[in-house]
């Protein structure tokens, strides 16, 4: 567990330390704040609730959680440093883990500076505080499942541009799998059973439930899985690369 807390600082501390981390803040807390009001109708809906909130965090976790995960290491591999990290007495699941576990705080914190959407719809009605909380977590969940996809894929490659476009596109196909197009087509190619069980691997058929206040298990326990097998596999993949 000292290898895992000594990866962990100093993780958070390189995000604290250089400035991308602070422009990526910048750009979520602006966008998760602009959509509602101008693309998702808050005020003109006029329900006390954070749905228009929280029904752009699959398309915001798109394109920012990517380019977070991009470096985490790829970046290491293009400076050479992963040599280095590998050939200490550090076990490579509490390295995997430490990254991921600050990359993921470091996202937790974004996602509570956006607490001024809570106190707004609070001020404005009486919400269901409960909904919302179960909101915060299940967006924080995806955007961990998220993150572990693109910790995974940016251990298989050395350059951040490629980790990037990879895990978007990933994200991108567990984001849609629930569509109906998507559906249809599966149905029409796979069957109905095969179909059923893609549509349950879909990251917003999950987060979706959780946003509108259904809290299940299952869904949380989905994200939780989702996150333990993706890591397993970047811990596989760094392995793999491992100087003899």
């Amino acid at each position: 567990m000292s290898a895992l807390g000594t990866v962990f600082r100093r993780e958070w501390s390189s995000y604290l330390a250089t400035p991308v981390a602070y422009v990526f803040t910048v750009i979520f807390l602006m966008l998760a704040a602009a959509l509602p009001y101008y693309l998702g109708n808050f005020y003109e809906r006029g329900q006390a609730d954070l749905l228009p909130f929280f029904v752009f965090h699959p398309w915001l976790y798109l394109f920012i959680v990517p380019a977070l995960a991009m470096r985490l290491w790829a970046e290491e591999r293009a400076s050479g440093t992963i040599e280095l990290l590998l050939t200490l007495p550090l076990p490579t699941s509490q390295v995997v883990l430490g990254k991921f576990l600050a990359a993921w705080c470091y996202l937790g914190v974004a996602l509570l500076l956006t607490f001024p959407m809570w106190l707004t719809v609070d001020y404005l009605g009486h919400p269901d505080n409960g909904v919302i909380l179960g909101g915060y977590l299940g967006s924080w969940l995806m955007a961990g499942a998220f993150l572990a996809v693109g910790e995974c894929l940016s251990a298989a490659t050395r350059n951040q541009v490629v980790a990037y476009i990879l895990t978007a596109a990933v994200c991108f196909v567990f984001l849609l799998m629930g569509y109906p197009l998507v559906q249809e087509a599966a149905r029409g190619l796979l069957g109905y059973r095969i179909a059923d069980a893609i549509a349950q691997l879909s990251f917003l058929a999950h987060f979706d439930k959780i946003s509108r206040g259904l809290l299940d298990l299952r869904d949380i326990a989905y994200f939780v899985m989702a996150i333990a097998a993706w890591l397993l596999s970047c811990v596989w993949v760094v392995e793999r690369g491992k100087p003899n």
